[in-house]
């Protein structure tokens, strides 16, 4: 086989795997009544906040006007609040709600499980292997 279609291959097992994920986490986030990227945002501000939208933006690697959209519907869902930022009076901080923070939590437990459920095919071996070539890809 060649190698441009070992290649390709490889590329194509590797998406298909990403599609499955994304789609496996779109069902676990469907009983939550939030949406992948409302969940992204949460998770951001459960491990940094508050912080500025601008900010949300850079971590989630999205445009300050998408970022600026997702923080809306979080605080339209009592999930996060804005408030001033005491180091500039014209910027905005975002921090979670108490209601943002147990949503949080159960977005961190399911997608827990859901990991654990689509990963269990895998032992501890493949899974730490896994781990180490999916760390090295992303660095």
């Amino acid at each position: 086989m060649s190698e441009s279609v070992e290649d390709s291959t490889l590329t194509e097992l590797f998406f298909a795997v990403a599609r499955r994920l994304r789609h496996l986490s779109r069902e676990t986030l469907e009983p939550l009544d939030v949406s992948p990227s409302q969940a992204r945002a949460l998770m951001v501000l459960m491990r940094h906040s508050p912080r500025r939208p601008g900010a949300i933006a850079e971590h989630l690697r999205i445009a300050a006007r998408s970022a600026t959209e997702v923080v809306d519907d979080l605080q339209a869902l009592g999930l996060v609040e804005r408030g001033p930022d005491p180091a500039d009076r014209r910027a905005t901080l975002v921090s979670l709600t108490g209601a943002g923070r147990a949503a949080g939590e159960r977005i961190r437990a399911a997608r827990q499980a859901e990991s654990e459920r689509f990963f269990e095919a895998l032992d501890p071996g493949d899974r730490a292997e896994l781990t180490r070539l999916l760390r090295k890809l992303r660095d």
